[in-house]
């Protein structure tokens, strides 16, 4: 990089500007709880409390650990808001009080928590940044599964997804300390009971914190870390104009170019940077040479830089005079560590003529590792044209010839006054003046007349091309020679000129383009915006069609369109099946005379876009797909961030939704319980006391211990919902449990008999007997309740390798087929089965506490005798022998 070019960079410059007058973030990241990160924090608070610094606790979680509860005294503590929440009360931070307190810097735990319903911002990171807008310095922690892009990544593996996220942004901008233990240090610290208690610490050991996940999430806070703190770096870098690559960390670009071979370049690109976990970017260098590009070799350019963008990375096409010194600059303004080019098969002569692009890379970019990637030549299936030379317009030759006469003209009057022997100077203004304007070829058809102009009226004899001074020669080569490297000259800077006015226009389409997209909130009004501004910038007629169930339908269109014919519609559905283009201009159903290109993003297809030209003409040129598919890109962002958007809001709903249901439920249960009680205790009174409506007593006791039954459900709901289970395990011996269900169940059970199936000699499962208990009870009540009248009910119980089950029969319809799993959804009631009416609440709370003890339920029909069978499945880390002694 040359001295000129090392100024800061002006973006750089604007995100410095805006951290002026702001608080620091200071963000102590870990891999897994227990790591230590609060402790880390408290710990420098106290030093900075020490040195005079006004530092208060916003907020602390010490989980109950001794030596985190010891180093929060002395510190101040700014107290909590209590917030009522479900009929109790919750502490959560008091932001308007640290706001009014205005320390220097406050402590904030748990960046991603999320703030109780009524709090002024949703998420705690929010609150972080409006104290960090009123110039208070913020320390917080977080662990690496709460990073919104890790999520995906941490779920992965650990089978545990985390709701509280934070977006990358905050990190970005924030000062990262990692907290780290090594895993076989975090797990000793769990079983010795310092994360979490005993019991917990038992469970989290066998899930969550086992040696393998704990490994790779330490290894994904460094690396996350580390990209952070190479951002910082980098911006760092730009902002004072500092040159080098500073590889510490690995940055790769890789050339894009009109050769076939292009997409293997981006793909291995995509596979080095996987490897490496480096940020990657797809070049493409726009020299003078690109303007006379065809139609196909536009076309690979533009389908290797939207794979690239499909693959995750940034792409970018850099006007230059070359190809190498567009890579160079490019290279040194990314700061990159490795370049990847392709290197195509040329013969010596060729090489000798043009020389080498990647020899010269390797020897003039000192610092980067080249990797050089073997190409295909392009494909000539016919002869290549050379292209027909411009020699341009008439008027151009006219007005230069014009010149020259005028310059000869005015030579003759000077001429006139006596012999000036520098006239032939004059005869330069028109060679250059045609040679800058109208190009190479008019400079040197000027330079030629000029010098024969100059030879027949001023050089001696004149009136005839004879020169008999030696010297004239020299000022006849002159006048060519000027002519030459003035047009050079000139056809360079413009070529220069053409190639900045293009990206500068098609930049400034882009960032348009951007702007009306933020502005859109559904997808009619973004679909109606990209075919009106597609249309309007190339020219051409627009369609998008998008999946509604299961078919493509037109959405929108510019100008309006009410239906495509039948090839339309095939070329589009193929489109949109194999993500690739597909109608005139491309490689599949050329018939079509629209142009059809997928719209996806994330790697999935969200719809299709349509082109077409009202002359049924080719609908793009080369050059416009590029711009078309930048296009595209943005638009399927948008169309992601709508149902993005959308989806949360449905969310938000259903989130709404269940509070309300569970406040009802809760209410309305707690409510019955309470006369459901003296009812039946003034039922069982009553029967003591009268003999003559024993039957009549006894049939209200039923009811209304059914009824108790069903508020019991509401209760059980409400405690799934919640997750508020807690479980008592202990040896359960399955026929005792089941002879306790059933004989709850006597009067429910009047008219069925019951089969058992169960041997004392099945081992015991370690399990809660209440919850099990009331497993049993709903699903025997159900069998009881659906089963034809009279017909029996079959209990029984198996041992299998690797698991028992418990199975519980009915004989009747049975269920209908591909409702066996929603059967067990909250409230499901399924119509055309014996299975219809009721609450549906029984077997949602079946599957709940089965899922809570570890078990598995599922539910079948059987054919002989016709009924359902419900199955609960014991695995073998359930089971204990029934005895010491077996």
């Amino acid at each position: 990089m040359s001295d000129a070019d090392q100024r800061p960079d002006p973006d750089a410059l604007l995100r410095a500007a805006a951290q002026e007058g702001i608080g620091r973030l200071k963000v102590f990241l870990g891999a897994a709880p227990g790591v230590g990160k609060t402790y880390e924090m408290l710990t420098e608070a106290a030093a900075h409390r020490k040195a005079g610094l006004d530092v208060v606790i916003g907020v602390v979680e010490t989980h109950g650990r001794a030596e985190t509860e010891a180093l929060v005294h002395g510190l101040e503590i700014v107290p909590r808001r209590p917030v009522d929440y479900h009929g109790r009360t919750i502490a959560e931070m008091d932001l308007d009080a640290i706001l009014a307190r205005a320390p220097q810097r406050v402590l904030v735990d748990e960046l991603a928590h999320t703030n109780a319903p009524g709090s002024r911002h949703d998420k705690r990171y929010q609150d972080i940044e409006e104290l960090l807008a009123a110039g208070i310095d913020v320390y917080s922690t977080v662990n690496i599964q709460h990073i919104e892009s890790l999520n995906d990544v941490v779920a992965s593996f650990t089978k545990v997804r985390v709701r509280e996220t934070v977006p990358d942004r905050v990190l970005e901008a924030a000062d990262i300390e990692i907290v780290d233990l090594p895993p076989d240090e975090l797990i000793e610290r769990l079983r010795e009971g310092k994360v979490y208690v005993p019991e917990e610490a038992t469970r989290a050991l066998g899930h969550f914190f086992s040696k393998s996940n704990l490994t790779a999430l330490r290894e994904l806070a460094l690396r996350r870390a580390a990209q952070a703190v190479d951002a910082q770096m980098l911006d760092y870098l730009r902002t004072h104009a500092l040159a080098g690559t500073w590889a510490a960390s690995e940055r790769l670009v890789v050339a894009v170019s009109e050769l076939p071979g292009a997409p293997e370049l981006v793909r291995a690109a995509k596979r080095i940077a996987d490897g490496l976990r480096a940020p990657w970017t797809a070049v493409h260098i726009e020299t003078p040479r690109t303007a006379r590009f065809g139609d196909t070799e536009n076309a690979q350019v533009a389908s290797a830089l939207h794979l690239a963008s499909q693959l995750g990375g940034q792409v970018a096409s850099v006007p230059a005079e070359s190809v190498l010194e567009g890579l160079k600059r490019f290279t040194v303004e990314a700061r990159a560590t490795q370049l990847i080019v392709g290197k195509s098969a040329r013969s010596r002569w060729f090489e000798l003529r043009h020389g080498s692009v990647v020899d010269r890379l390797v020897r003039e970019t000192p610092g980067i590792a080249v990797h050089v990637l073997p190409m295909l030549e392009t494909p000539a299936p016919h002869p290549r044209q050379r292209p027909r030379a411009n020699w341009g317009s008439p008027t151009d030759y006219t007005i230069s010839l014009a010149l020259v006469a005028a310059v000869t003209l005015l030579g003759a009057t000077l001429f006139s006054f006596g012999n000036i022997t520098n006239i032939g100077l004059l005869y330069l203004l028109p060679v250059m003046v045609a040679a800058t304007r109208y190009g190479v070829r008019a400079g040197v058809v000027t330079g030629l007349i000029s010098s024969l102009a100059y030879n027949f009226f001023f050089i001696p004899p004149t009136h005839t091309f004879t020169i008999q001074d030696p010297q004239n020669i020299i000022t006849v080569l002159v006048l060519m020679g000027v002519a030459v490297v003035s047009s050079q000259l000139a056809a360079r800077v413009r070529a220069q000129a053409e190639l900045a006015q293009r990206s500068a226009a098609q930049n400034s389409t882009l960032a348009g383009f951007a702007r009306l997209l933020t502005g859109v909130s559904t997808q009619e009004d973004l679909g109606q915006t990209l075919c009106a501004e597609v249309g309007r910038l190339l020219d051409v007629s627009t369609v998008l069609l998008l999946p509604e169930r299961g078919q493509l339908a037109l959405r929108a269109a510019y100008p309006p369109e009410d239906r495509l014919e039948m090839i339309e519609q095939a070329a589009a559905q193929w489109s949109y099946d194999h993500n690739s283009p597909a109608g005139r201009g491309s490689d599949t159903l050329t018939a079509s005379e629209w142009l059809f290109h997928p719209l996806a993003a994330g790697g999935r297809v969200l719809g299709v876009f349509g082109v077409a030209r009202s002359d049924a003409g080719n609908p793009l040129r080369s050059d416009q797909l590029p711009l078309l598919l930048s296009l595209l890109d943005q638009a399927a962002l948008a169309f992601e961030r709508i149902a993005l958007e959308s989806e949360m809001a449905t969310v938000t709903q259903l989130k709404e939704r269940d509070r309300l249901r569970a406040a009802l439920l809760s209410s309305v249960s707690h409510d019955l319980r309470t006369p459901l009680t003296t009812i039946l205790g003034m039922l069982g009174e009553m029967r003591a006391e009268s003999e003559g409506q024993g039957e009549q007593l006894a049939a209200a006791r039923s009811e209304a211990e059914r009824l108790n039954r069903f508020v019991a459900n509401l209760l059980d709901m409400v405690r799934i919902e919640a997750g508020a289970l807690h479980q008592s395990i202990e040896p359960v011996d399955l026929a005792e449990a089941v002879a306790g269900a059933v004989h709850d169940l006597r009067r429910v059970l009047e008219g069925h008999p019951v089969r058992f199936d169960v041997s004392p000699e099945l081992p015991f499962v370690s399990l809660d007997p209440q919850l099990f208990h009331h497993c049993l009870i709903n699903l025997i009540e159900n069998a009881g309740k659906y089963g034809d009248p009279g017909s029996p009910i079959t209990i029984e119980a198996r041992r299998q390798p690797g698991s028992m089950t418990l199975s519980v029969m009915d004989e009747g319809p049975g269920l209908p087929p591909g409702d066996e799993a929603r059967i067990f959804e909250t409230f499901a009631r399924i119509e055309g089965s014996d299975r219809k009416g009721g609450t549906g609440l029984g077997l949602a709370i079946v599957k709940g506490f089965a899922e809570a003890m570890g078990l598995s339920v599922s539910a079948a029909n059987r054919a002989d005798p016709a009924g359902a069978i419900f199955t609960i499945r014991f695995p073998e880390g359930l089971l204990r022998k029934a005895s010491a002694g077996e």
